[in-house]
């Protein structure tokens, strides 16, 4: 079976040099033939191949499905209470967590699993085609297992977070709580993770923990994630790179060795501005890493306490607003930096071969992402070339 979008007023392929828009690779007036799938062909509209189904999207602009690698979808309750607290003016510290931890322990698998189920596809009506999910809000063997058991459901990118904070039980005992980590809770997540994270702040891990469990996870055939560098300062960006991480994420305050480490490393820095949207915290300058030519990415952060969000669209606006990203860049890392902060090179972009992951959006360009921000613009969505429930 072939589909074949056609009249394409602008399409955003991110293949450098194949069109304008440098690294967007935008060319005008095009088609795209998708068959099993992939991506068959692109080309001007006027040379489109016949097929056996066609979506005239009439001069809509089409773009590759977004890449959110950074969400924690597996949590059962909400932190409402907590979010109208931080907006009367208490300081987010990230203590909140504790209370995700403890209604998701609660909860059975179905109310976890409708939980995701309900979140995936609400990220999807906005355009994410693929999504990275985390554990997280379990902090034990049994608990991790699960989050993950039942993330591995909705997507193949699952990151193993069991070293998010110390629970409440290990609250004296942080050391216990690493060997727990590293030993127990490691070979119950690994059937189900591809990736391991720590969160490597004050209050959470310091340097010497959140070293010791991403290197035995690392060991174990799990690839590297890091939260950094959100609260302030500290260690964390240093420390993936020195591991080799695909992504630092959050990089709020960075200093120039930071910056440098980063830009001479393979390691994408992902930023997460809906994460300060709702602390009322200071913005990443993704500017200063651009410039430096560092590899950056967006993503959600999608979580009940501090970025309750799943529009990649809503992401992409405030970083061309508050991170001084322009809309080709903010674009850009949210769609093939996403893949690059998950090691993908088959995703985040439109050309032969590639999974037809795309978005048709209802407007002429993808200015319009952060020009109408708020804006429903996803008109229709295919993953793997098949068209998902409409917005």
């Amino acid at each position: 079976m072939q589909l074949l979008i056609d009249n394409i007023g602008e399409l955003v392929t991110n293949v450098a040099g194949s069109g304008e828009g440098g690294p967007l690779g935008i060319r005008r007036r095009a088609a795209l033939l998708i068959e099993e799938g992939r991506v068959a062909w692109i080309g001007p509209a006027r040379y489109a191949p016949a097929a056996d189904r066609r979506i005239d999207v009439d001069g809509a602009a089409v773009l590759p499905g977004f890449v959110d690698s950074h969400a924690h979808l597996v949590f059962a309750g909400d932190r409402a209470a907590e979010f109208a607290a931080r907006m009367a003016g208490q300081r987010y510290t990230g203590g909140g967590i504790r209370t995700t931890v403890a209604a998701t322990r609660a909860a059975d698998d179905e109310t976890l699993r409708g939980t995701v189920a309900r979140l995936r596809a609400e990220a999807m009506r906005q355009g994410t085609t693929t999504i990275e999910i985390k554990s997280g809000y379990g902090l034990s063997v049994a608990d991790e297992a699960r989050s993950l058991r039942i993330a591995a459901e909705f997507t193949t990118e699952t990151t193993f977070l069991g070293a998010h904070v110390v629970p409440p039980e290990y609250a004296d005992r942080p050391d216990d709580y690493v060997g727990l980590v590293c030993g127990p809770m490691l070979r119950a997540a690994l059937p189900y993770a591809r990736w391991i994270d720590v969160f490597c702040e004050r209050g959470a891990f310091d340097a010497d923990h959140a070293r010791a469990i991403l290197t035995v996870g690392q060991a174990a055939g799990l690839g590297v994630r890091v939260h950094a560098n959100q609260l302030g300062p500290g260690p964390g960006v240093q420390l993936g790179v020195e591991l080799g991480a695909a992504s630092v994420d959050h990089c709020t305050h960075l200093d120039d060795l930071d910056v440098e480490a980063l830009a001479m490393s393979e390691t994408v820095a992902t930023l997460l501005p809906g994460a300060e949207f709702s602390t009322r915290s200071p913005y990443p300058d993704a500017r200063r890493l651009l410039d430096a030519g560092v590899t950056v990415a967006l993503a959600t952060d999608c979580n009940p306490g501090s970025s309750y969000t799943s529009s990649m669209p809503f992401c992409i606006a405030l970083a061309v607003r508050e991170l001084g990203m322009t809309p080709a860049e903010a674009v850009w890392a949210a769609t093939a930096g996403g893949a690059r902060a998950l090691r993908r090179d088959d995703l985040g972009v439109l050309r032969p071969g590639a999974p037809a992951d795309l978005s048709i959006l209802a407007a002429p360009s993808h200015l319009h992402l952060a020009y109408r921000p708020g804006v429903p613009l996803i008109s229709q969505v295919l993953h793997n070339g098949v068209p998902q429930c409409q917005p």
